[in-house]
């Protein structure tokens, strides 16, 4: 049986080192969250796999590791500072503050459609309502009072304010004069550094289109309200790729990024079945989208929720950075009255003019991801005996730990010598990480590792040594199977050969 709640993933990640509450000591930070010994490993492991479908195993992909605070001026003509926020409503009962979108939808069936039908739309389309309630502030305060919208955290009606919004964009001071023009942003997406260096990345490399760049990489957002675990903080990690396509070809491209993730998300163990595909409407567009795919997982607790989107953003990032940068005079029109700029086109495949190609661009959030193969690889199961297991049931190329070798008798050098030899013989294959497990007692080894997702656990006995009653065995060790329990007995000689062929 799959995780039937957040709060089952969240204790497992707690009592076995993948997530731990950023800060916690200090009595933590809301929205900031550390990995911890398993979680870096798997997390390291996702973008792996990440990095090696979209970059190795294609022709057409190059990469980049772009700086986190970027320059005020690239994100003012991207037009983050002009549109990357969210609204804020107040309590001033209590002053707290909510997101409005998400106050409004933790409230009770009935007092949302009173809230629709107060602003004059339909309850059954929720962006409308959001959209008219952003559109009157001043009504808007006043239909939540009438309607009796609830505070989250008193469970008491609310005496609201106006919605107004909220850049979420975190601002710091770069040098040691702190002034109006000595200043930046820590990135809130990924795709502006890959924007920034595509003429770097076409003159050192002589791409053609179609070409992507692929980058991952920390963003921040100043979430008025995170919250869910792991799945909206303030501090991300993203797995982005922009793809330069022919303009009038950018459709086509579209629909083979579609494919191309869902088969990936596959891959990991998150099947399509839970997978919804939403064609975002126009209105709820980004400001720079064309169209956009979201990719809609049903997670535990939270139903279907963004795991990725796949947007159309035709020219309009490289067409607002190549404007900018001409009103700047920082480049030069490639000839009179043209409408190419030098700084950021390409030669068109066909006609070698400049042209400013349109973009694709499938962006995944690696924490969100995270949350989704735990969510997938969750396992109760009720054994023969009558006993419960928790198991994660990982693909094995993401496992944290991809063997554990398992010494019956910690204390018995005869014994503890050859697990040790056959865990830096396994571990030399590159496999990933190859765990030495002498805790103690056998049957705790096992469930331990049953809940954090090792595919083999290796045990080295006395019969492995001769010191058993079977002298067959000697030189042969017990190799469990974490999803079936089977038990197998492998040569000594073969184990790195067996190993190396079931993770395969």
């Amino acid at each position: 049986m799959p995780a039937q709640s957040m709060e089952e993933l969240v204790s497992l990640c707690k009592r076995r080192g993948f997530i731990f509450q950023g800060s916690e000591i200090y009595g933590g930070l809301q929205g900031f969250y550390d990995y911890g010994p398993l979680g870096v490993e798997l997390k390291n492991n996702i973008k792996a796999a990440w990095w090696r479908s979209n970059v190795y195993e294609r022709d057409d992909m190059e990469g980049l590791d772009a700086s986190i605070i970027m320059h005020r001026m690239v994100l003012r003509h991207s037009g983050h500072e002009a549109t990357f926020s969210d609204p804020m409503i107040d309590n001033k009962k209590n002053n707290k503050r909510y997101r409005l979108d998400h106050l409004l939808k933790d409230q009770k069936a009935d007092v949302i459609a009173k809230v629709a039908a107060e602003m004059g739309e339909s309850v059954d389309n929720f962006a409308a309502v959001v959209a008219a309630l952003n559109a009157q502030p001043a009504k808007a305060s006043e239909v939540f009072k009438t309607a009796g919208v609830r505070d989250p955290f008193s469970g008491e009606v609310g005496d609201w304010t106006e919605p107004k919004p909220f850049n979420m964009m975190f601002k710091t001071t770069i040098g040691p004069v702190a002034d109006d023009e000595s200043y930046g942003y820590l990135r809130p997406e990924t795709a502006q550094g890959i924007f920034t260096n595509f003429k770097n990345v076409v003159d050192s490399t002589s791409r053609r289109l179609p070409f992507g760049i692929a980058q991952i990489g920390k963003a921040f957002r100043n979430e008025i309200t995170p919250r869910n675990f792991i799945f909206r903080v303030r501090e991300l990690e993203q797995m982005e790729i922009e793809f330069f396509v022919v303009p009038g070809t950018d459709e086509e491209w579209h629909e083979h990024w579609l494919e191309k993730r869902l088969k990936w998300w596959e891959d990991q163990g998150v099947p399509r079945g839970k997978i919804e595909i939403l064609d975002v409407p126009k209105e709820d567009l980004a400001h720079y989208s064309k169209r956009t795919y979201d990719l809609m997982y049903d997670y535990p607790t939270l139903g279907h929720e963004e795991i990725e989107g796949i947007a159309n953003r035709s020219d309009y990032d490289l067409g607002s950075h190549t404007k900018s940068q001409s009103e700047l005079g920082l480049v030069a029109k490639v000839e009179e009255n043209a409408d190419s700029i030098a700084k950021l086109t390409i030669p068109h495949p066909e006609t070698n003019k400049p042209v400013v190609p349109f973009v694709i661009e499938p962006s995944a959030g690696v924490d969100r991801a995270m949350l989704a193969v735990l969510s997938e690889a969750f396992t109760k199961e009720t054994l023969e005996n009558g006993s419960e297991r928790i198991v994660l049931k990982l693909k094995p190329h993401l496992a944290p730990i991809k063997v554990a070798v398992i010494p019956l008798a910690r204390n018995k050098e005869e014994i503890t010598s050859v697990a040790k030899q056959i865990k830096g013989e396994l571990q030399s294959l590159g496999l990933g990480r190859v765990l030495y497990e002498d805790s103690g007692n056998i049957g705790k080894a096992y469930r331990r590792h049953d809940e954090v997702g090792t595919p083999y656990c290796v045990t080295v006995d006395f019969d492995t040594v001769g010191k058993g009653e079977d002298p067959a065995l000697v030189d042969t060790v017990t190799v469990r199977d974490r999803d079936t329990l089977a038990q197998e007995r492998v040569k000594i000689s073969e184990l790195a050969q067996w190993i190396q062929a079931k993770l395969r």
